[in-house]
């Protein structure tokens, strides 16, 4: 049997050589895989084995079988290269590794993964433009003329006698490519009343210069809840549920005192995970959180004596670094075939 197998293996690859087109493989293949094809001849030879020895011999007949189609599989990409070179009329390199389907992005898998998670807590996705003015990104978020990312060596500021349909112009800045999704958070609060409870994801752009944990663009994914006596407690067991849901049960969060102008108090996240290899046990900044300012909330018309609430942001590409253990945030970007493929 081990010879015959052999035999029909050397024969299928004799006569693949000879062919050309598709039509010649599809008269190769019924001579192999039709009903009475060569292979089905020798699943044949089985009904006469003796029951010890059919485990055998089918395994045998098995791994030729898989040997004779990745021959004729071999064959049709060799096929297809030529007729893209003939189609194309020029010389295309039939080497080239060209992937036959596409996949999903790892940043767009973490981004729709940390949705699906905040959708269990009653949180809707709300998207913004990625062309704001000064008063969106800055002035409605307790942000002051003297603060730093108000420098166009921070942020990216586009002509100010710019004129873009659908967006007015709130501030003598002009219009800028937005620092973060806050700004959608101000939106959604100047046409919706409260209780809110939004993720924004998307975007956004800094003026850094790219290495291995910078890009000038890069996505966040902001949170914002409004209603009726909320508190940091509500904050901690949201952001607990998030990153264990993300990372498993064993990962651990912490709350460290910061400052944003958005938010009073403010936190910057920390968690830990044991179980992500090489972070062992140390704790890792992940997410900036607080409580709304009052003044955002007079910024855009609430009663910060009647609401509350809270905002946390994390961006995307750290926390896909993170869970996919990659250390260089620029891999994201290139578009190497080698890399995605991973995800896909």
């Amino acid at each position: 049997m081990e010879d015959n197998c052999t035999s029909l293996v050397a024969e299928a690859r004799e006569m693949l050589g000879q062919v050309s087109d598709r039509a010649g493989l599809e008269n190769a293949k019924a001579v192999f895989f039709s009903a009475n094809g060569k292979v089905r001849s020798l699943f044949k030879l089985l009904s006469a084995a003796s029951s010890e020895e059919k485990p055998v011999l089918g395994q045998k007949i098995n791994q030729c079988k898989i040997a004779i189609e990745s021959l004729f599989a071999e064959k049709l990409r060799d096929i297809e290269s030529r007729e893209i070179c003939q189609n194309l009329g020029e010389k295309v390199d039939p080497s080239i590794d060209v992937p036959t389907s596409g996949g999903v992005h790892p940043l767009s898998q973490i981004q729709e993964t940390m949705v699906e998670i905040f959708h269990k807590l009653g949180f809707t996705v709300a998207l913004g433009t990625e062309i704001e003015t000064g008063w969106f990104c800055y002035d409605a978020l307790n942000m002051p003329d003297s603060h730093p990312a108000r420098d166009s060596h921070d942020s990216f500021f586009l002509s100010p006698g710019l004129q873009i349909e659908n967006i007015s112009q709130h501030s003598s800045e002009g219009y800028i490519l937005r620092s973060h999704t806050s700004t959608v958070q101000v939106r959604t609060m100047l046409a919706e009343q409260p209780p809110l409870r939004i993720l924004s994801p998307g975007r956004t752009f800094r003026r850094d210069t790219p290495d291995a944990t910078h890009s000038p663009i890069f996505h966040q994914c902001e949170g914002l809840v409004v209603d009726k006596n909320i508190s940091v407690a509500d904050l901690k067991a949201v952001l607990d549920f998030f990153f264990k849901e993300l990372f498993g049960n064993r990962c651990e969060t912490r709350f460290r005192p910061s400052f944003f102008p958005f938010t009073e108090p403010s936190f910057e996240v920390d968690f830990r995970a044991p179980h992500l290899g090489k972070l062992g046990n140390s704790w890792i900044e992940v997410a900036g959180c607080g409580t709304v300012d009052p003044n955002v909330f007079i910024s855009v018309g609430y009663d910060p004596e009647q609401w509350s609430g809270y905002a946390f942001g994390f961006g995307i590409e750290r926390i896909a670094m993170l869970m996919y253990g990659i250390d260089d945030i620029r891999l994201f970007y290139q578009n190497d075939t080698r890399f995605l493929r991973q995800f896909a």
